[in-house]
């Protein structure tokens, strides 16, 4: 009975190879479509704003900590700061970028080459995000009085980036198994002609 059991997990890679494509797609699609909402766009100031490769994006990315905005919280003024220092536009193109490397992922039997390439993207979007724990200072526990503060210790948006280390190795499986398909439907035509 052990044997057999040890057996069947054995044979999971298909499944689990299917399961981190859909994963990475429900992610990509689902958080890029979240970029085009108010509360999206201001949760991920503070990442964007202390970026060197984004805080461009900004028009004023050093005055953000003095128009956060809660997760849902509405502030009329905050508001408008934010559509003044571009925080809505960047968002809603980042999210044109996370939905289309997700329906790129989605490609892979029909065109894998293609898929490939959103795997690509999604390995790229990943390291960016994971280069926030050492821009952002919000990525972790801020003295405040507790003797657990700074590193090691993750804040809930440090938590939220570091998450992504899993997407990191997702979108390598995804994109290798996306080239072995390209590469064996590339030598089968070529085998035809």
């Amino acid at each position: 009975m052990k044997h057999f059991i040890i057996h069947q997990i054995a044979h999971l890679e298909d499944y689990a190879k299917s399961i981190v494509r859909s994963a990475l797609v429900v992610i990509f699609i689902w958080i890029g479509s979240l970029k085009f909402f108010t509360y999206e766009a201001d949760g991920i100031v503070p990442f964007v704003a202390n970026s060197s490769f984004m805080s461009f994006f900004y028009n004023s990315p050093k005055d953000y900590k003095a128009y956060q905005n809660k997760e849902g919280e509405f502030i009329a003024s905050n508001h408008e700061w934010h559509l003044q220092n571009n925080t809505y536009g960047f968002s809603k193109g980042l999210g044109v970028f996370l939905i289309g490397a997700g329906i790129l992922v989605t490609l892979h039997r029909t065109a894998p080459l293609w898929s490939m390439i959103g795997s690509i993207l999604i390995f790229f979007t990943t390291v960016g995000t994971l280069s926030f724990l050492i821009t952002t200072p919000e990525c972790w526990v801020p003295n405040l009085g507790d003797s657990d503060y700074g590193f090691p210790f993750l804040s809930g948006r440090g938590r939220l980036v570091v998450k992504d280390i899993a997407l990191l190795g997702c979108s390598l499986i995804t994109m290798s198994e996306s080239a072995k398909l390209y590469l064996r439907n590339s030598n089968s035509k070529n085998l035809q002609s």
